[in-house]
C-alpha cells in the first residue's frame, strides 16, 4: 500500500483545556515520545513528528492510512488516558487534508490568536527535534519545507496577522480593568521561559511598583530578573509570599499545579480579600481550577484569554479568504509531488531491468571481439539484440491483447516510442 501523510490530533476547538492538559509533551518529552511511536508501531510509520503547545498536541506521519485508526488509542495508552476518554476531542485527517491542516496550523489560520506567529516557531521545534531522532525523512522534510515557506507567503502577502492581540497584551487589558493604573501593582510571574519573558515585558511598559521572577531554579530566575530589570526568588518562598502580589502569572512546565487551593485561601485572608488577578498560561495548568471560585479572585486561564482575544480580532477575519487561496494552491502543489512519487519506485524497477539487459549484450558483444569477430557485426549484433529484448514486451502485448485493450496500446506505442509515425 502506498504512504501518504496523516494528521491527528485535539486542540482548543475540539477540546477543553482539562482534556489538553493531559496529552501535552513538553519539549523534553518529544524525544521519549518519538521513540515509543517508533517502538509501537515498528516500520508501519515511516516518518512521524510530535507538535505540543498551550492550545494543541498533533501526531503529523508519512504512513499507510489504515494506521490512523491507530494512533488514538497509541496517544491515549503513550499518557496514561482512558482511550474512550480521548477518542470524542480527536480529529484525524488524510492525504490532501492533513496537508490543508498543516499548513493552516503553521499560517496562524487554526490558532486561538488568528494569525499569530509563535506556532511557527514551535512547529520548527518539533520539526528539529523528529529529525535528531531520525524520523524525519524525504516525505516529511518536503511536507515541512513547504509548510515554512506558505506560512511565511501568508504572513508576507495578507493582513492576517496585523494589529495582532496576543496573550500578554489582554494579560494587560484585563488587569487594568481590575487595578487602573499598574503603577503601584505588584506583579508576579512563576516560570522563566520564553512565555514569561515575552508577558514581562508588557507589564514593564506599565511601570509597576515591582516585577518578580520566582523559578524552582533561582539561577534561571536571576538570569532572566537580570536582563529585564526586576527581582527574583525560588519557588520555595511562594507560600509566604503569595499575598504580597496583586498580579500572578504563571507559566512552567511542571506536571502537577503550583498554587493550590488552599495557597491561594491563605494568601486571599492574609491581603485581608483585596482583590487578585491570576493567568495560568502552562499547559498542563498551574493553577488549581478552583481558585477561580474563590471571592475576590479573577482567574484567567489560557482558553479564557483565547476567547476574549477572538472578539477582538474581527479585523482580521476580512483576509482570512485571500490565505485560504494561498494555502489551497499549495496544497495542490504538494499533492502533485507527491503524486509523483508514486512512479518513483516503478521507474527504478525498469531501469534496473534495462541495465541487466545492456550489461548482458554488452558481456556478450565483448566475448565476440575477443574470440575475433569484426567491430562491425559485434555492434549490428549489439544493436539488434537490444531491439529485440526492448520490444519484445510490447510485441508479445500487442499480438496476445483483445480488442479494447489492444486499442488503448496501439494509442500509447506512439507515445512510448516517438519519433516516427506509426502505421495504421
Amino acid at each position: 500500500m502506498s504512504v501518504g501523510v496523516l494528521a491527528l490530533g485535539l486542540n482548543h476547538t475540539s477540546a477543553p483545556i482539562s482534556i489538553r492538559e493531559c496529552v501535552s509533551m513538553p519539549l523534553d518529552l518529544l524525544k521519549p515520545s518519538l521513540a515509543a511511536l517508533r517502538s509501537t508501531f515498528n516500520g508501519a510509520i515511516h516518518e512521524a513528528a510530535i507538535l505540543s503547545t498551550c492550545n494543541r498536541t498533533e501526531l503529523y506521519c508519512a504512513a499507510e492510512k489504515q494506521v490512523i485508526e491507530c494512533l488514538p488509542d497509541w496517544l491515549a495508552t503513550h499518557k496514561c488516558m482512558d482511550p474512550n476518554a480521548l477518542h470524542p476531542y480527536i480529529y484525524k485527517y488524510y492525504q490532501d487534508d492533513a496537508v490543508r491542516h498543516i499548513f493552516r496550523v503553521a499560517s496562524g489560520l487554526d490558532s486561538a490568536i488568528l494569525g499569530e506567529s509563535q506556532i511557527l516557531g514551535q512547529m520548527k521545534n518539533a520539526v528539529r527535534i523528529a529529525g535528531e531522532v531520525g524520523y524525519l525523512g524525504t516525505l516529511l522534510h518536503q511536507l515541512f519545507q513547504r509548510t515554512f515557506s506558505v506560512a511565511k507567503e501568508v504572513r508576507s502577502q495578507t493582513t492576517i496577522g496585523a494589529n495582532s492581540v496576543s496573550i500578554a497584551s489582554m494579560a494587560v487589558r484585563l488587569a487594568k480593568r481590575v487595578f487602573g493604573d499598574l503603577s503601584e501593582a505588584q506583579v508576579l510571574f512563576i516560570g522563566a521561559g520564553e512565555m514569561v519573558e515575552l508577558c514581562a515585558t508588557y507589564f514593564i511598559g506599565q511601570n509597576p511598583k515591582n516585577l518578580l521572577i520566582a523559578n524552582r531554579t533561582l539561577s534561571r530566575a536571576e538570569t532572566l530578573a537580570n536582563r529585564i530589570s526586576a527581582k527574583s526568588m525560588e519557588l520555595s518562598s511562594l507560600t509566604d509570599k503569595l499575598s504580597e502580589f496583586d498580579i500572578v502569572i504563571s507559566c512552567t512546565a511542571s506536571s502537577l499545579p503550583i498554587l493550590g487551593l488552599g495557597m491561594v485561601e491563605r494568601a486571599i485572608r492574609k491581603r485581608k480579600h483585596r482583590p487578585m488577578i491570576m493567568f495560568d498560561l502552562a499547559m498542563p495548568r498551574d493553577i488549581e481550577p478552583e481558585v477561580g471560585y474563590l471571592d475576590d479572585i479573577y482567574l484567567y486561564s489560557l482558553d479564557d484569554l483565547g476567547y476574549l482575544i477572538k472578539t477582538n480580532t474581527n479585523a482580521r477575519y476580512a483576509a482570512i479568504n485571500e490565505a485560504e487561496n494561498i494555502i489551497e494552491n499549495r496544497v495542490q502543489g504538494f499533492m502533485h509531488w507527491l503524486k509523483s512519487r508514486e512512479v518513483v519506485p516503478t521507474i527504478i524497477d525498469l531501469l534496473d531491468s534495462m541495465n541487466d539487459v545492456r550489461f548482458t549484450e554488452l558481456d556478450r558483444a565483448k566475448r565476440l571481439l575477443t574470440n575475433g569477430k569484426s567491430p562491425e557485426i559485434v555492434l549490428e549484433t549489439l544493436a539488434h539484440n537490444l531491439m529485440q529484448k526492448y520490444l519484445h514486451g510490447p510485441l508479445s502485448m500487442l499480438n496476445n491483447t483483445q480488442d479494447r485493450e489492444k486499442k488503448l496500446l496501439m494509442e500509447w506505442i506512439p507515445r512510448l516510442f516517438p519519433g516516427r509515425e506509426m502505421r495504421r
